[in-house]
C-alpha cells in the first residue's frame, strides 16, 4: 500500500516541470525577430514616404479628368420619306459612306423642270443675241434711208410748191386773156349790131373768147392739181421725218436690244444656278457620313419622314480623342502648355499614357454652366472652382479610348 502511494504521489513533480520549461525558447525568438524587421519596415515607409513626397512636389493630380473626342451629329439636308437604313449601332463606317437612302422621286421632277427651264432661257438668251445682232446691221441703213427720204420729200415739197405758183400765175394769165377775150366779144357783137363788121369777126370773138376761157379752166385745173401735190409733198415729209426721228433713236433701240439680250443671259444664269441647286438637293437624298467614325444613338427607321431640323444618328471619330482633366484653381499657377503629364484610364487598370497639356481653358467650369453661381448674393459660400486643361496624348493610343472614360491625371508642373 506505502509502496503503490510513493510511486503515485511522485508522478505530478516531473508533469509540473516541463510545461513551464517549454514556452520560454518561442517567446525569446519572436522578441528578437520583432526587434529586426519592425526597423527595417519602419525605415522602409519612411523611403517610400519620402520618395514620394519629393516627387509629389512637383507633381499636381485630379480623378476629375474623363475622355473626350468630337461627337458630329447627322441630319438630312432634304425633307423627304427614308427609303432604307444602310447602317445599324455601333458599326465603324468610312467617310462617304452612304448611311441612309430617301426617296428622291419629288426630287426627280423638280430636276426636270430646272432642265427645261435652262433650255427655255437659252432659247430666249439665242432670240435676244440675233435681235442684237440684227438692230446692230440695220440702225445705220435705217438712219441714211431716211435721211434719204427726208431729201427726196423735201426736194418733192419745192416742186410741187414751184408748180402751184407756176399755175397760180397760169391762172392770172388765163383770167386776164378772158377778159380781153369777153370785152372784145362784147365790142364785136356791138358792132355787127351797127353793121359796122361782119358775122365772122364776131364768131372769131366768140371762139377767141371761149379758148381763153378754156385755157383759165385749165390753169385752174393745175392749180388744183399742183396743191394736190404739194399737200401730198408735205405728207410724204411729215413721214420721212418720223421716219428720220425713228432712225435717230437707232443708240436707244441698241442700248435696249443689249438690255434685253443681258436679261436673257440673266435668266440662262438664275435657271442654271436652279439646276444646281436642284442636282445638289438630289445628291442629298443619299445621306452620308462626315467623317470615319462609329454609328451611335441611331433613331431612324425606314418609312420615316425626315427633315434637315431633326438629327438622324451621330458619328463619333474613333481615333481623334483627348483627356479634359479639371484641376482645383490653385493647383494650375504653375501650369504651362506643353507639361508633362501621365494620364491612367479607369478601363485600363494602371496602364499610363504619356501626354502633355495643349492648353488651359479661359474661365473656370463653373462659367460655363446653364445657371452661373453669382457671388453678389448675400448667401456666399466660397467654393474651390475647376480649370478645365486639355491633355494631348503623346501617340495615338492602341488601345481603344471612348469619350466620356474616366480617367487619372498627373502634370510634372517643374517641366
Amino acid at each position: 500500500m506505502s509502496t503503490t502511494w510513493n510511486e503515485t504521489d511522485a508522478l505530478p513533480a516531473p508533469t509540473e516541470t516541463k510545461p513551464t520549461a517549454a514556452p520560454e525558447a518561442p517567446a525569446a525568438k519572436k522578441t528578437s525577430r520583432a526587434k529586426i524587421v519592425l526597423p527595417v519596415l519602419i525605415a522602409l515607409a519612411a523611403t517610400v514616404g519620402g520618395v514620394s513626397y519629393v516627387r509629389g512636389l512637383n507633381v499636381e493630380t485630379t480623378d476629375d479628368a474623363q475622355v473626350e473626342g468630337h461627337i458630329v451629329n447627322v441630319a438630312a439636308r432634304a425633307t423627304g420619306q427614308v427609303a432604307h437604313v444602310l447602317v445599324h449601332d455601333n458599326q465603324l463606317v468610312e467617310e462617304g459612306e452612304v448611311l441612309v437612302d430617301i426617296d428622291d422621286r419629288d426630287l426627280q421632277a423638280r430636276l426636270l423642270g430646272a432642265r427645261a427651264d435652262l433650255a427655255s432661257a437659252k432659247a430666249q438668251l439665242a432670240s435676244a443675241n440675233a435681235q442684237l445682232a440684227l438692230t446692230e446691221r440695220t440702225i445705220t441703213a435705217s438712219l441714211k434711208q431716211a435721211k434719204g427720204g427726208i431729201a427726196q420729200a423735201s426736194s418733192g415739197f419745192l416742186t410741187s410748191r414751184a408748180a402751184s405758183d407756176q399755175a397760180r400765175a397760169d391762172i392770172a394769165v388765163a383770167a386776164s386773156k378772158r377778159t380781153l377775150s369777153e370785152t372784145d366779144q362784147k365790142r364785136a357783137e356791138a358792132l355787127f349790131a351797127q353793121g359796122a363788121i361782119a358775122q365772122a369777126e364776131v364768131d372769131r370773138q366768140r371762139a377767141a373768147f371761149d379758148q381763153a376761157d378754156a385755157q383759165l379752166a385749165q390753169a385752174k385745173a393745175r392749180l388744183a392739181s399742183a396743191e394736190a401735190g404739194s399737200a401730198n409733198t408735205v405728207g410724204m415729209v411729215e413721214t420721212a421725218q418720223g421716219r428720220l426721228a425713228q432712225a435717230e433713236t437707232g443708240p436707244e433701240q441698241l442700248d435696249a436690244a443689249r438690255a434685253a439680250a443681258g436679261v436673257a443671259g440673266a435668266r440662262v444664269e438664275q435657271a442654271q444656278a436652279a439646276l444646281s441647286l436642284a442636282e445638289l438637293n438630289l445628291s442629298y437624298a443619299k445621306v452620308k457620313a462626315p467623317m470615319r467614325g462609329v454609328v451611335s444613338r441611331r433613331s431612324v427607321e425606314p418609312g420615316q419622314l425626315v427633315s434637315p431640323d431633326r438629327t438622324l444618328l451621330a458619328l463619333v471619330p474613333p481615333d481623334d480623342v483627348w483627356v479634359v482633366a479639371n484641376f482645383k484653381e490653385d493647383q494650375v499657377k504653375e501650369m504651362r502648355p506643353g507639361a508633362k503629364v501621365e494620364v491612367k484610364i479607369d478601363a485600363y487598370g494602371r496602364r499610363i499614357f504619356a501626354g502633355h497639356v495643349e492648353s488651359l481653358a479661359g474661365a473656370s467650369g463653373s462659367r460655363f454652366a446653364l445657371l452661373p453661381p453669382d457671388n453678389a448674393s448675400g448667401n456666399f459660400t466660397k467654393v474651390v472652382q475647376r480649370i478645365p486643361v486639355l491633355i494631348r496624348l503623346d501617340a495615338p493610343p492602341d488601345v481603344p479610348l471612348r469619350p466620356g472614360m474616366s480617367a487619372y491625371a498627373s502634370v510634372n508642373t517643374k517641366n
